[in-house]
């Protein structure tokens, strides 16, 4: 990577999950001086499976790091449907279902890819953890930020990517609901005991409006436990109250079958417990002024799709790009939105498809799915949807 002085300006970059590292692997490349403000105090390790496909997996060459991804990657080989009684409805190659491409596309846990793309620019950029940015004050020459801890510092341009409830995002574009698209389902995911012996496979029960998802990451030891449920309108009061989740969730399923009665016990004492809307960001733009958006706070497309972790890699590299080829960030933020818009809706659009295939709603669409289901082969597919791979990369600039 280059150790080129920062002659191209400052910027500051708000969230160190995988946006964040991403877009600032590329922005020091080009010469800039880069800050990365997380408000955890790390690195969090860990999480749920996510998956880089498609045009993603060439930024992840490009940025030296898809060895490691390789070496990291999970290799789900089975995905098992079950009915409401705990019977088989069906078995699948996971990608099947996802759409991935077997040997191409990686599969990784949140943590790694984390660590991952923090290991790849952590000697080049400033990081700044247990921190957040409190206010914003924009003026003709740059972004005068105020920071949690007290610390004021100025910056030529802000980037927000910390996530599906940004706080960037509220502070300049206004409150998320006015971008908050509910997709009509909520969740809650948390680490369990694999006593089932399950390795490199997920099980996933269904009864009409509501799943309960076993995921094995490897052959660990422990199992992240997915309940998923239909729900008309966003549970906000539940969002901001852990026992009121839980209420919601256990109340949701009380009375099913197969092993729902030990996740729900489970749920009710996990300390990892996470509990959230499954939804997507819908902005008519991703800036303002000196500050943009990129990853999930501009676009998230919920994990229907699978797409979140890719579209942040993808949006990451344009955002560099363009910032480095425009000297003015007006034209950088057009060019960038110009670029990556397009590839985001088509990805979002999937949604539908992902919650067809997991979460049927009624028990007609429930055995339309396990009809289709039957039709689909245990071998991994040989190719992956076209949306995945929709946007041809151009060259990093000034190569």
């Amino acid at each position: 990577m280059s150790t080129r002085s920062a002659s191209k300006g400052t910027v500051l970059v708000s969230g160190a999950s995988i946006a964040g590292p991403a877009v600032a692997y590329w922005l020091r490349r080009y010469g800039f001086a880069v800050t990365v403000v997380e408000k955890s105090t790390g690195l969090r390790g860990g999480g749920y499976p996510v998956d880089v496909r498609g045009t993603a997996v060439e930024v992840a060459r490009r940025m030296g790091i898809l060895p490691r991804l390789r070496e990291a990657h999970i290799e789900s080989r089975r995905l098992t449907f079950l009915d409401a009684d705990g019977g088989e409805a069906a078995v699948v190659h996971p990608q099947a279902v996802a759409g991935g491409v077997e040997g191409r596309d990686v599969e990784v846990t949140r943590g790694d890819l984390a660590d991952i793309l923090y290991g790849a620019v952590r000697d080049e950029v400033e990081f700044v953890f247990d921190d957040s940015v409190e206010a914003l004050t924009e003026h003709e020459h740059g972004v005068d930020v105020t920071f949690r801890s007290g610390l004021r510092r100025g910056f030529d341009v802000v980037l927000g990517a910390d996530g599906l409830h940004s706080r960037t995002r509220a502070l300049v574009f206004g409150p998320e609901r006015r971008f908050h698209r509910y997709l009509g389902y909520c969740f809650a995911v948390f680490t369990m005991p694999n006593t089932f012996g399950l390795s490199h496979e997920v099980l996933l029960w269904n009864t009409p409006g509501r799943a309960a998802a076993l995921y094995a990451v490897g052959d660990s030891d422990e199992l992240h436990a997915f309940l998923t449920f239909a729900h008309p309108e966003p549970p906000y009061e539940a969002l901001r109250d852990p026992e009121a989740q839980q209420e919601l969730v256990a109340r949701t399923f009380a009375g099913d079958g197969w092993e729902v009665p030990a996740m729900v016990a489970t749920m009710r004492h996990a300390d990892d417990l996470f509990f959230d809307t499954v939804s997507q960001i819908r902005m008519p733009r991703w800036s303002s002024g000196r500050v943009a958006l990129v990853g999930d706070a501009a676009h998230a497309p919920s994990f229907l799709t699978g797409q979140g972790s890719s579209l942040a890699l993808v949006g990451a590299y344009l955002l560099a790009g363009s910032l480095a080829a425009h000297r003015d960030h007006t034209a950088a933020f057009a060019a960038y939105e110009r670029d990556v818009r397009g590839f985001v809706e088509l990805n979002q659009a999937q949604a539908g498809e992902g919650g067809a295939a997991l979460f049927p709603a009624t028990a007609e669409a429930l055995a339309e799915r396990n009809a289709g289901l039957r039709g689909l082969t245990a071998l991994p597919p040989r190719s992956g949807r076209p949306a995945h791979t929709a946007l041809v990369l151009p060259e990093p600039v000034g190569d």
